[in-house]
């Protein structure tokens, strides 16, 4: 069986149990350290192909090519914003006309040659791919952090009119990006970090009125195309769960194990309705750990979570305090 054909298997929740792993993406530093110490060339798809790894992350984002060059959005638009409480261009909007006013992103200025190129280098893989989608961090940046969160309740319409401005961009680029990709990849995956390390940012009514309908329109674009629907959150989302899995959610990325109520035994209880994608912590666990002892964790996840599971780090973006050794012991492991 190919990488692919393992990895569908996990994802429909059909896997005999053969170990498939995805090494996440690391950070350019940690591709180099890994690099020097394996005697690889400094890139990134050298690291993969030493651990074997049965997935490729290949986002669209950059098929949206503004003639002018301008990204899609910018939430500092007349404003300047150096933090994430920082205001956003519509931190004192009071209307409708305020949000018209903004130039909006034009689908039209898509052109997925290319992302279609790089897919197609990787038929035997298990390609993660679409609009990155995250309309949760995009409006959050629009209003302020602290103040989207107040603005849901003192001014619900006016974040329902930015949100559905902003989900309308990628509900279409999607669109055309899945349409024109046909049977090359079978997953969509988007992210909405909408965890701390200890619950949700905003309760899980505000959840449902303000950033559900957004995942489930996403997610019909996704469904009408037979593509699994892979969704990243990092933190603590297990209260909304439920919620997801009943959106069309098929797989959790990351499960951040050391976030509370994301540890395998807490998520134990959704493996007949989720696969998932992540488990291992690399917060803490992955820096400090020794090799047996990242393969006793890796074989410990599993026996919770498994056979339905892509071996992973807890964050994709592994940073260069995880020793190579570790990963290359949870590649090795995951494969066991």
């Amino acid at each position: 069986m190919t990488s692919r054909e393992k990895v569908k298997a996990v994802f429909d929740r059909k896997s005999d149990g053969t170990g498939v792993m995805w090494t996440g993406n690391p950070h350019k530093e940690t591709v180099k350290i890994y690099a020097e110490k394996w005697g690889l060339k400094n890139d990134p798809e050298e690291i993969y192909r030493y651990l074997q790894d049965d997935c490729r992350f290949i986002p669209a984002d950059d098929g949206y090519k503004h003639p002018e060059d301008l990204p899609a959005f910018d939430p500092a638009y007349g404003t300047t914003r150096d933090s994430l409480s920082a205001p956003g261009c519509f931190a004192e909007a009071e209307s409708l006309s305020d949000i018209e006013k903004y130039p909006w992103p034009d689908p039209k200025y898509c052109d997925f040659t290319d992302i279609y190129k790089k897919i197609e280098q990787f038929p035997d893989k298990m390609v993660f791919t679409g609009m990155w989608s995250h309309f949760f961090h995009l409006v959050s940046d629009f209003f302020g952090m602290e103040n989207y969160f107040i603005q849901m309740y003192e001014n619900p319409k006016i974040v329902e009119a930015v949100t559905e401005r902003v989900t309308d961009f990628f509900v279409e680029t999607n669109e055309i990006f899945f349409k024109g990709l046909g049977d090359r990849a079978d997953v969509m995956f988007f992210g909405n970090d909408f965890g701390t390390q200890r619950d949700l940012f905003v309760s899980p009514d505000a959840f449902r009125k303000f950033v559900l309908p957004s995942f489930k329109r996403l997610i019909a674009v996704g469904k009408k195309y037979n593509k699994k629907i892979m969704l990243h959150s990092c933190g603590s989302i297990y209260r909304i769960i439920p919620d997801l899995i009943d959106a069309g959610v098929d797989i959790l990325h990351p499960i951040q194990a050391q976030a509370t109520g994301m540890d395998a035994k807490s998520l134990e209880q959704y493996k007949n309705d989720l696969a998932f994608v992540g488990g291992i912590d690399a917060q803490t666990f992955f820096v400090n750990a020794t090799p047996d002892e990242i393969k006793k964790e890796v074989h410990r996840v599993r026996s919770i979570l498994g056979p339905n599971i892509v071996i992973s780090p807890s964050h994709e973006a592994v940073l260069p305090n995880v020793p190579a050794e570790n990963i290359l012991a949870m590649a090795q492991a995951a494969k066991e």
